[in-house]
C-alpha cells in the first residue's frame, strides 16, 4: 500500500462516532495521537491550541457539568456561531440530521426524542475521553483556523490506531461552563472538543456514513 492509499483508506474509513464503549485508551496511544495532532501546520508555527483532556472520573465530572449546563443554562459562546445555513450547506445539515434520525428510530415529528439525541452530545455520547480545545485569543481567526487542522490531524491519527473520534462545536455552545470547570485563562476562547474511544460498532447511530460532495460542486476551475 502506498503511503497515498493508506492516507485515503484513513480519511473515507473516519466518521463522527456517536456511540462509544465505556473502555479507557491507554495512555501511550493518547500521547501519540496529541503527538501526531501537533505536526499540524500553523501559521508562523505559532500552535495556538491549547488542549484540556479529560479520563476517568474527571470525564464523568465534566459530563456531568455539560448535562447540566444543556438542562438549565443560557447558551455562551467565545466565537460567533453560524448566522445560518442556506441552499447547498442547508440541505447537507438535513440530510446528516436525517440520517441520523433514520438509524435511531426518531420520528420526523417527535421533538422530544431529537432534543433528548442533541443532548447526547453532552453526554459525550459515552466517550470515556475528551480533548477540549481551546484557542489563543489573539490569533483571531487565524488561530481558529489552526486548530481546524489540529483536529483534523488528531481524528486520522486516532482512526489509524483503532480510536474513534467525534469533534463537537457544540460543548462551545456553554464557554462559560467549560471556562470555569477547566479554569482556561481568559485570552484563550473556547474552541471545540473532541469526543474519543472505542466505538460501539453495534449502535444503530454508528451504521450511517455521510456522502461528499463532487468536486465540481466545490471548486471553480481556472485554466
Amino acid at each position: 500500500m502506498t503511503p497515498h492509499d493508506a492516507l485515503t483508506e484513513l480519511l473515507h474509513a473516519r466518521h463522527s462516532c456517536r456511540a462509544f464503549r465505556p473502555d479507557p485508551v491507554p495512555r501511550d496511544v493518547i500521547e501519540t495521537i496529541l503527538t501526531d495532532a501537533g505536526r499540524a501546520a500553523s501559521w508562523c508555527n505559532a500552535q495556538p491550541w491549547k488542549i484540556y483532556l479529560t479520563s476517568g472520573d474527571q470525564t464523568e465530572a465534566f459530563r456531568t457539568t455539560m448535562l447540566d449546563a444543556f438542562d438549565t443554562k443560557s447558551s455562551s459562546c467565545d466565537f460567533d456561531p453560524p448566522t445560518g445555513y442556506t441552499g447547498a450547506h442547508l440541505e447537507r445539515r438535513r440530510t446528516c440530521g436525517m440520517q441520523l434520525y433514520d438509524a435511531v428510530g426518531i420520528g420526523r415529528g417527535d421533538r422530544a426524542a431529537r432534543s433528548a439525541q442533541m443532548r447526547e452530545n453532552y453526554r459525550f455520547f459515552g466517550a470515556p475521553h475528551v480533548a477540549l480545545i481551546a484557542s489563543a485569543g489573539e490569533l483571531g481567526t487565524y488561530g481558529a483556523l489552526d486548530c481546524g487542522g489540529f483536529i483534523t490531524s488528531f481524528c486520522l491519527s486516532a482512526q489509524s490506531q483503532g480510536i474513534a473520534t467525534i469533534p463537537q462545536a457544540a460543548l462551545a455552545f456553554y464557554a462559560n461552563e467549560v471556562r470555569a470547570f477547566f479554569d482556561i485563562p481568559e485570552d484563550f476562547k473556547v474552541l471545540a472538543a473532541i469526543s474519543f474511544g472505542y466505538a460501539d460498532t453495534d449502535h444503530p447511530a454508528n451504521q450511517f456514513r455521510t456522502e461528499r460532495a463532487p468536486l465540481d460542486d466545490l471548486v471553480t476551475w481556472r485554466g
